[in-house]
């Protein structure tokens, strides 16, 4: 029969790094963690081999004695809970299993000296045991190096990824830490090559644009909101400013990252009638909650939270990123792309042959065999250019107004044509603008069908003859008892049907015609998924935003230039204009700039 024995510390200490080190990137976060809560002003992270062969991080903390470093490195030791309340923590580590986990499984060494003494520190732990004990010489704060890590613990190593995999892991860490605080200034050498380097006391926009995309800072939009006593800041991205992933999404609870689905489905309910399903936004939100109203202490790695009242948390982070968004108007990602810029310099590789092309060839350089024998024949060379030569325009424009200045100052100027049936020219103050009309119409007659109240007509519930019964796992029955009257307010109306089954018995009108079976069944997962059942919503949407494309001006349509400014003037009016139902550009401006630049004039 099997014995229980108390575990030695060593091997105490090697379990525990198997929670909080998976990675070099996991060491990396606890040290810079450590070094915030120091309250430094300037942390230097040095990497080797993507943190396999070395980790340095260095700070001008307020360092540690010789005795607060022995202590440091026990488990469950730290300076961040003076008293039990643990739920009032306000420091981004507080568990004391970092550096002890850490010293198991690497070659530690601790370097530190506090402000007020006159020499430093070292003590060196190499896997579990004391190598070096012994002063230093230090300006005052803190180094910390790891190296060899999983030296000893080959079945550990041997699972981690590439270096540079590793290094894109160690990368995302810092990038999302210098973010959380941007009162600090960063520098991170990965292999001698400085990648990040920011100064401290930055703007929080500015360091935003700075870490995550510099177009942030024109394709964005700043939010500031404030309910109750939670509190808002951040970028967010326009809706034309998207990626194909959601890896430039960076969220922070009281200036800790964090990847929480609550905070990822309120952002994808946000965006949800403006970026198509396989787009996502680029953003980095900053909530800031009372300490009581929020549990840090859910994850080892200190990544996940859970929320005493998630239903405002999402209300608030939804409402707030929608209002920001409607107030940017008709904005847009609206520069074109340096690609398409340098298509306009290209010269053509078959210019069109002009007439006096045309003659030069028919008279200069007969063909050998051709022989004509009379003046007729002489013009059925020309007749197999004329259509070349003598076809319309793809483009029309009506007879010039001149337009007052007062015109021009329109946000997107005024009418001046059409090109090829689909996109209007107009005449700006600071440029040329060019709109697709079927996309900018699109986006118009959707914000006018949910004005008119489209959206609540598609949310009325047409009841089942026969409700139906569909069988589930019982915690997905579970999760949409939850949430059964945000989803009766959708339309969808369900009830609990023993212990793994729900009766359905309504479903929206404009979905009746749908499996009901696996309608339920995608809501469950997507509440799985995303902890709100965001996918019914957005089935409605997509069906409203059908109804909108085949209400809205058609491409190839020719418009009379007062067709065309009433359509620039509505997009001015309407919120949400710059993007169109799927996230894609209404309308793009070139630059007074950008058109000399294509004519050499700059």
């Amino acid at each position: 029969m099997p014995t229980i024995r108390r575990l030695p510390e060593h091997l105490v200490n090697r379990i525990a790094a198997g929670e909080v080190v998976e990675r070099p990137a996991s060491a990396l976060k606890e040290l810079v963690e450590n070094a915030i809560d120091a309250g430094s002003t300037q942390i230097t992270v040095r990497i080797a081999s993507g943190g396999l062969d070395m980790i340095e991080v260095t700070d001008d903390g307020c360092g540690m004695r010789p005795d607060e470093i022995a202590l440091a490195l026990e488990r469950h030791a730290t300076s961040k809970l003076p008293d039990e309340a643990i739920e009032l923590v306000a420091t981004l580590g507080f568990r004391g299993e970092a550096l002890p986990s850490i010293g198991s499984v690497a070659r530690l060494t601790i370097e530190s000296r506090p402000h007020d003494a006159a020499e430093g520190w070292m003590r060196v732990v190499d896997h579990g045991t004391v190598a070096v004990d012994t002063p230093a010489a230090l300006p005052p704060g803190t180094r910390i190096r790891v190296e060899d890590l999983f030296g000893k613990v080959p079945a550990r190593r041997k699972f981690l990824r590439s270096p540079r995999s590793e290094y894109a892991v160690c990368l995302d860490v810092v990038r999302r830490l210098a973010m959380a605080r941007p009162d600090v200034g960063f520098v991170l050498e990965h292999d001698g090559r400085r990648t990040i380097s920011v100064q401290p006391r930055e703007e929080l926009a500015a360091r935003v644009a700075r870490l995550v995309a510099r177009e942030l800072a024109e394709d964005g939009v700043v939010i500031e909101a404030e309910r109750g006593t939670a509190r808002l800041t951040g970028v967010a991205g326009l809706p034309t400013y998207n990626r194909g992933v959601a890896d430039h999404q960076y969220l922070f609870v009281n200036g800790r990252p964090v990847r929480d689905k609550l905070l990822v489905g309120a952002v994808r309910g946000a965006y949800s009638d403006m970026l198509a399903r396989d787009r996502h936004a680029v953003l980095a939100l900053f909530l800031e909650i009372p300490p009581e109203e929020v549990d840090v202490n859910v994850h080892p790695a200190k990544t996940e939270v859970r929320f005493r009242d998630p239903a405002f948390v999402r209300g608030f982070l939804v409402g707030a990123l929608r209002h920001a968004l409607e107030a940017a108007g008709q904005k847009s990602a609206q520069p074109p792309q340096a690609a398409a810029m340098n298509m306009w310099q290209v010269e053509p590789v078959a210019p069109a042959p002009s007439i006096g092309s045309l003659f030069a060839r028919e008279y200069s350089a007969p063909r050998s065999d051709y022989q004509p024998s009379r003046v007729s024949e002489t013009g059925t060379a020309w007749r197999s250019y004329e259509a070349e030569v003598m076809a319309q325009p793809a483009a029309r424009a009506e007879a010039a107004e001149d337009a007052s200045e007062e015109a021009l100052r329109y946000p997107l100027g005024v009418a001046r044509g059409q090109v090829a049936g689909t996109y209007i020219v107009a005449e700006a103050e600071d440029g040329l603008v060019i709109v697709d009309q079927h996309a900018a119409h699109e986006r118009l007659v959707l914000e006018k069908l949910k004005a008119a109240g489209a959206e609540e007509a598609m949310n009325r519930s047409q009841a089942l003859l026969l409700p139906e019964v569909v069988e589930l796992e019982e915690a997905a029955c579970d999760a949409l008892e939850d949430k059964l009257a945000d989803l009766a307010r959708h339309g969808l109306v369900l009830e609990r049907f023993g212990p793994a089954a729900m009766l359905v018995r309504a479903v929206p009108s404009v979905l009746s015609k749908s499996d009901v079976g696996a309608l339920v069944q995608d809501v469950a997962d997507d509440l799985a998924r995303n902890g709100d059942a965001l996918l019914l919503g957005e089935k409605l949407d997509l069906v409203l935003a059908t109804m909108a494309c085949h209400g809205s001006v058609r491409a190839g349509r020719s418009l009379s230039v007062a067709e065309m400014n009433a359509l620039l003037r509505e997009m001015e009016r309407t919120p949400r204009s710059g993007q169109c139902n799927h996230g894609r550009p209404t309308w793009v401006k070139l630059l007074h700039g950008d058109i000399e630049k294509l004519f050499g004039r700059k």
